[in-house]
């Protein structure tokens, strides 16, 4: 339990809730549930330009990253198709991946085929259901993909400023603007209690919220004086009770929720928005393609972990399709932007791809 962990080494509540919400960021878990401090662990693993369990900014904003690997790529002679939506997995007559069917009926050849779409996308929708083995079949659709994440994407006139550390008259952007701010963190019960009310299939009604102000580090991002604010939020249901739509009023009347809360911290807050985007797990779903909003191609509860994921003989990145290999989130070692599992299914691909 992250609790137990967190008690050990300090004395601060609003300090460990703040430490606990890593515990239970992008799954639907609260700091008491059994296992979730592994999601703790699993944040500051690795490092950033040497400084172990740092996290850091991609300049540009995380598109760039895609776009420095995309550059990386074609300097080693790949062909990449943008915008080019893949129907399905091409087979050969042994079985084996032999290349993708583009949507618009185009073959794309190739002796392996690497995904780093989700488990559930790669093996339910891309690949012929006859070919796989159906208990394999049974537990990729088995695998918890339950999603708390509401993400909203703000434009405002104005750096906010909060009580607790009020700006200066010349408006200048302080340490704090420069961090990850969590607000409604004071105590870790106020994160069990959000997590209760999703559970039940009811937004929380004061959600979690780490709010983040990108423009102040990268101030190309928005217009002089104006900054763009993200806030990652959770815990919002997938499904709302009584099967209600996430329609539009249901949207804004959560994102009302989480700028009031904002507001308290920072009056003026709501004053200073000139436009907001709403992204509840469905939206999530349907843009980028994580199954249930889940943006770790699937919970990182112990059981979907290391040898288990995506399913118990297929953690190595091959696939029960030969030549066909999984290399996302999905893989191990999981969520998470360091390219830890590309690299390890990329070595994978290589050494049978010399075999061939």
């Amino acid at each position: 339990l992250p609790g137990q962990i967190l008690d050990q080494w300090f004395e601060s509540e609003p300090l460990k809730a703040t430490l606990a919400t890593d515990a239970v960021i992008g799954a639907m878990a609260s700091p008491h549930t059994p296992g979730s401090g592994y999601v703790l662990l699993h944040h500051v693993m690795g490092e950033l330009e040497g400084r172990r369990g740092a996290w850091g900014y991609v300049a540009g904003g995380m598109g760039a990253l895609s776009q420095a690997i995309a550059r990386a790529a074609a300097a080693q002679g790949a062909h990449i198709f943008a915008e080019k939506a893949v129907c399905h997995v091409l087979l050969g007559t042994d079985g084996r991946a032999q290349g993708v069917v583009l949507q618009d009926g185009t073959e794309v050849r190739s002796k392996l085929v690497l995904s780093n779409a989700s488990p559930q996308i790669t093996f339910l929708e891309l690949t012929p259901q006859e070919q796989l083995p159906k208990d394999f079949v049974q537990r990729i659709r088995q695998v918890d993909t339950r999603s708390p994440v509401t993400k909203i994407n703000v434009a405002v006139d104005r750096l906010p400023s909060f009580l607790a550390a009020p700006n200066t008259r010349d408006g200048r952007p302080l340490p704090h603007h420069q961090c990850s701010i969590h607000l409604n963190c004071e105590g870790t019960h106020l994160l069990h209690q959000a997590f209760t009310e999703a559970t039940c299939g009811h937004p929380s009604s004061r959600p979690m919220i780490e709010l983040c102000i990108p423009s102040v580090l990268d101030p190309g991002l928005a217009p002089q004086g104006c900054h763009v604010v993200s806030l990652f939020t959770q815990y919002t249901p997938s499904v709302l009770a009584g099967g209600q739509p996430w329609d539009e009023q249901a949207r804004n009347a959560y994102a009302d929720t989480v700028f009031d809360c904002i507001e308290a911290y920072a009056p003026g807050f709501k004053a200073s928005v000139i436009g907001r985007d709403i992204l509840t797990p469905p939206d999530l779903e349907r843009i980028f393609g994580l199954p249930g909003g889940n943006i770790f191609h699937g919970g990182m509860s112990l059981d979907q972990l290391y040898f288990a994921r995506p399913a118990p003989s297929y953690s190595g990145y091959r696939s029960p399709i030969p030549s066909l290999y999984l290399c996302g989130s999905g893989a191990h070692p999981g969520g998470g932007v360091m390219g830890a599992a590309g690299r390890n299914a990329a070595r994978v691909a290589l050494e049978d791809f010399r075999r061939l």
